[in-house]
C-alpha cells in the first residue's frame, strides 16, 4: 500500500529538484508518445532540444530562442507576481491581444509618418491597453468580490472578438485586397520593432523582457511590497495583521501583469508578428502560466524556464517538418511539463510511505 504522509516542513530539496524530474518526465512519456503515433521516440526528442541549438541549422534557429523567449518571460513575470500573493490572472492572452491592438492602432494612426516618437507612443499604448484589460478584473475583484479568474479568462474570449473585429475592420489594410489583417508593421520603419544587432533576435521586447527580471528580483527581495506579495500568498491572516491592505495587492498585482501583457503582444506584433490578423495570438499568455510555475515563480528561475520553453516551440517545429509529427502532439507534450510539475511537487510537502498504515 503506498500513502502520502505530510512533512514536518517542505523539503527544498524536492521544491529545487522538481523542475527537472518534470522535465526528464515529460522526454519519457513525451517519448512514449510519440512512439504510439509511429515515430521514432529517440530521435523526436533529440529533434526537439537538441537541433535548435546544435543542429546543421542552429545558427538560424538560435536567435529564435530570444523571440520566442521573450514575451513568455515577460508575461510569466507578470503572472509570477500575483501567483506568489494568491491572485490568480489566467487571462494574460487576452492582456497580450489587447496590448497588441492599441499599439499597433496607435502606431497604424501615424501611418505613413517618419518620427522617432511613433513607436515609444505605441509601447505606452500597448502597455496601458494590457494594464486596462486587467483592470477589469481587478476592480470587479475589489468591489464586488467577484472570482478573478472566471472573469479574466472569459476576457480571453471577449479580446479574441475585438482581434477578429479589428482584422476586418477598423485596423484592416486598405491597401491589402479585401485580405483580413492590417498593415504590415515592419515595413513601417517608425513603428517597427527590429533587431537592435542584425540577425541576433535581440529586439526590445528581449531588453523589456530582461528589466522586468531584474525589477521583480528586486522587488521580492529588496522592498516592502514584494515582502507583503509574500506573506500574503504564504500567510494571508499574518498579512492582514501586518497591515497589508489586500485591495491594493490585487490592483498591483493584476495590474503589473496586464502591463508587462500588453507590453509582450505590442512588441509581439510590431516585430515578428508585424501585423494584426485574426490569428495573432498563438497561446502565449496561457504557456505563460506554465513557464512560471516551472521557474518555481522566481525571475530568475522564470527566464531559464522560458528559454526552456521556446526551446520546445523551435524543436516541435523542426520536428513537424522533419518528423511528420502532429502539432497537436507537440502540444500535448508541451502541457506534460505543467502535468508532472504540479504531480511531482505533491512531493514537496509530502513523503511516499509503503506498507500498511499502523493502527493504534
Amino acid at each position: 500500500m503506498i500513502r502520502l504522509e505530510k512533512r514536518p516542513q517542505p523539503s527544498r530539496a524536492f521544491s529545487l529538484a522538481t523542475p527537472l524530474l518534470a522535465v526528464l518526465a515529460t522526454m519519457v512519456f513525451g517519448g512514449l508518445l510519440f512512439a504510439a503515433l509511429g515515430k521514432d521516440p529517440v530521435a523526436a526528442i533529440r529533434t526537439i532540444f537538441w537541433e535548435p541549438l546544435f543542429g546543421q541549422y542552429a545558427f538560424f534557429y538560435r536567435p529564435q530562442l530570444l523571440i520566442k523567449g521573450a514575451p513568455l518571460v515577460l508575461i510569466a513575470i507578470g503572472l509570477s507576481l500575483g501567483f506568489k500573493a494568491g491572485i490568480w490572472n489566467i487571462g494574460a492572452e487576452g492582456q497580450y491581444i489587447m496590448g497588441a491592438l492599441l499599439g499597433a492602432g496607435v502606431g497604424l494612426a501615424f501611418y505613413p509618418l517618419e518620427a522617432f516618437y511613433v513607436f515609444p507612443l505605441m509601447v505606452l499604448a500597448g502597455a496601458l491597453g494590457g494594464w486596462i484589460w486587467a483592470m477589469i478584473p481587478a476592480l470587479l475583484k475589489v468591489q464586488f468580490g467577484t472570482n478573478e479568474i472566471l472573469v479574466s479568462l472569459m476576457l480571453v474570449y471577449v479580446a479574441e472578438q475585438f482581434l477578429a473585429s479589428m482584422s476586418l475592420g477598423l485596423l484592416k489594410n486598405p491597401e491589402g485586397f479585401g485580405f483580413p489583417g492590417s498593415r504590415n508593421l515592419q515595413q513601417y520603419p517608425s513603428a517597427h520593432n527590429a533587431d537592435l544587432i542584425e540577425g541576433s533576435g535581440m529586439h526590445w521586447g528581449v531588453v523589456a523582457a530582461m528589466l522586468a527580471v531584474i525589477f521583480a528580483y528586486v522587488l521580492l527581495s529588496k522592498h516592502r511590497l514584494g515582502f507583503a506579495i509574500r506573506v500574503t500568498g504564504e500567510a494571508p491572516r499574518a498579512a492582514r495583521f501586518a497591515g497589508v491592505r489586500p485591495a491594493r495587492l490585487v490592483l498591483f498585482c493584476l495590474g503589473t501583469s496586464g502591463l508587462l501583457a500588453g507590453l509582450a503582444g505590442l512588441f509581439e506584433v510590431s516585430g515578428p508578428a508585424g501585423q494584426v490578423t485574426i490569428d495573432f495570438n498563438v497561446g502565449y499568455g496561457f504557456t505563460a502560466i506554465i513557464v512560471a510555475f516551472l521557474g518555481r515563480l522566481h525571475p530568475v528561475g522564470i527566464l531559464l524556464a522560458g528559454l526552456l520553453m521556446a526551446l520546445t516551440y523551435i524543436g516541435g517545429d523542426i520536428a513537424q517538418s522533419q518528423l511528420g509529427l502532429p502539432a497537436a502532439a507537440i502540444q500535448v507534450f508541451q502541457g506534460m511539463l505543467l502535468f508532472f510539475l504540479l504531480a511531482l511537487d505533491v512531493l514537496t510537502n509530502y513523503r511516499l510511505r509503503f506498507g500498511r498504515r499502523e493502527v493504534a
